[in-house]
C-alpha cells in the first residue's frame, strides 16, 4: 500500500491557523503604528495651536507617554494572543495525531484477528473435508468388499448348482 497520494497537497488545518495568526499579528502591528502616527499628528496639531506654555508642554509629554504605553500594551496583547493560539493549535495537532495512531493500531489489531479467524476456519474446513473424504472412502471400500463377497458367493453357488444338475 502506497503512502503517496495522487492528489495535489492541500493546505492543512494547522497551516491555515498559522497563516491566520500571522495575518492577525501583521494587522495588529499595522494598527499600533497607525495609532502611534495619529497620536503624533494630534500632538503636533495641538502644539502648533496651543500657546507656548509649560502646562501645554507637560500635557503633550504626558499624552505622548500614554500613547506610547498604549501602543506597547496593544502590541504585547497581540503577542500573547498569538502565542496562545499557537499553543492551542499545537495541542490540537498532538491530540489528533494520537487519536489517528490509536485508530490505526485498532484497525491493524482487528485485521490481524480477522485473518487469524479466517485461517482457523479454513483449517477446520480442510480437516472436516479430509475426515468426510476418508469416511466416504471407507464406506465405499466396505460396500465394494461386500459386493465382491456377495458376487463371489453367488457365482460359487451358481457353479455348484450347475455342477449338481
Amino acid at each position: 500500500m502506497s503512502d503517496k497520494s495522487n492528489q495535489p497537497e492541500e493546505k492543512g488545518f494547522f497551516e491555515k491557523v498559522k497563516e491566520t495568526i500571522e495575518e492577525l499579528w501583521e494587522g495588529t502591528k499595522d494598527k499600533a503604528e497607525d495609532i502611534k502616527d495619529a497620536a503624533e499628528d494630534k500632538i503636533e496639531n495641538l502644539t502648533e495651536k496651543a500657546p507656548k506654555k509649560t502646562t501645554v508642554t507637560r500635557k503633550v509629554a504626558t499624552a505622548k507617554k500614554a500613547i506610547t504605553a498604549k501602543a506597547a500594551d496593544v502590541t504585547k496583547k497581540a503577542q500573547t494572543k498569538a502565542t496562545d493560539v499557537k499553543k492551542k493549535a499545537e495541542t490540537k495537532v498532538a491530540d489528533v495525531k494520537k487519536k489517528a495512531e490509536a485508530k490505526v493500531a485498532d484497525i491493524k489489531t482487528k485485521a490481524k484477528k480477522e485473518v487469524s479467524e479466517a485461517k482457523d476456519k479454513a483449517a477446520t474446513a480442510k480437516k472436516t473435508a479430509t475426515t468426510k473424504v476418508a469416511a466416504a472412502k471407507k464406506t465405499a471400500t466396505a460396500k465394494a468388499d461386500t459386493a465382491k463377497k456377495t458376487a463371489s458367493t453367488k457365482s460359487t453357488s451358481a457353479k455348484s448348482k450347475s455342477k449338481a444338475a
